[in-house]
């Protein structure tokens, strides 16, 4: 396994792009310190700060930093399909497979290195969500500082997965930018199959469908956090009550789309004459 994760990091630190788009994807993490520190002047009447709203008090604030931080994937998202994209286009795959490395072991350096930096990210997040709790928040209880980390261990399942069907992308269209589109693609192909559904039976059975979607289910498994910031400002609005949990189910279904876009990305390759 190191072995395949250390040829991997090899050919993405040579490469300029692959370096620049990783150091921003590790650094637009922090810009969630940016914004607990944040004040905004009110016409000049007061200054609004966020940090003394109670919205980065634990466990809250778990939840909060992981859904902004999800955000970002976007930008390595890039880098994993570029991964293969520049694997075809500089003839390094063939090259790779002279050289002994079987397919097998070609889709597990790229899906170790998707878990690798699925790790340190989610590793990163934890931590400045850590700090900026203990900075902010006024419950400084054990119980209470870690109740809600599960949002962490769904960051990180939301990470490999959106990352594994980013890979299953660039396999089969060998082209960074038709990789990328093809997510634009599937989303909106998310939303028709929904509104068929919907309209030839009800939007609830819709959305409970809807919700094993590929895309749909990684966001799932961390919702919006504005709603509960609310609840917690105003408990007695019952019409603001949601499901806002990390469930271990929602990241079930998001790990069985990963074992599959893992699967279909090999039996490509294996299949390919390259």
């Amino acid at each position: 396994m190191l072995r395949l994760l250390n040829l991997e990091l090899q050919k993405l630190l040579l490469n300029r792009t692959s370096k620049i788009l990783i150091f921003v994807s590790f650094i637009l993490p922090f810009f969630v310190i940016l914004l607990s520190s944040l004040k905004i002047n009110v016409f000049g009447f007061f200054t609004l700060e966020l940090g003394e709203l109670g919205v980065f008090n634990f466990p809250i604030i778990w939840h909060l930093t992981t859904f902004f931080a999800s955000q970002f994937k976007f930008f390595f998202a890039i880098v994993v399909v570029s991964m293969i994209g520049n694997e075809y286009s500089n003839k390094t795959i063939k090259q790779n497979l002279i050289d002994g490395l079987s397919k097998k072991e070609f889709i597990l350096s790229k899906f170790y290195t998707i878990v690798f930096f699925s790790i340190v990210s989610t590793v990163l997040i934890g931590l400045i969500s850590l700090c900026i709790g203990l900075y902010y928040s006024s419950y400084t209880e054990a119980s209470i500082v870690f109740r809600g980390v599960e949002f962490l261990v769904a960051y990180f399942v939301k990470l490999i997965g959106f990352f594994s069907l980013c890979l299953f992308f660039g396999m089969l269209v060998k082209r960074s930018a038709f990789a990328l589109a093809f997510l634009f693609i599937l989303f909106i192909l998310e939303w028709i199959l929904f509104g068929l559904i919907a309209w030839q039976s009800d939007g609830n059975l819709a959305e409970k469908i809807q919700n094993f979607f590929p895309l749909k289910s990684m966001y799932k498994l961390i919702d919006q956090p504005f709603q509960r910031i609310a609840m917690s400002k105003f408990p007695d609005k019952a019409e603001l009550a949601y499901d806002y949990g990390a469930h271990g189910y929602e990241m079930l279904i998001v790990l069985c789309w990963t074992a599959l876009f893992i699967f279909l990305s090999f039996k490509l390759l294996k299949k390919r004459d390259l």
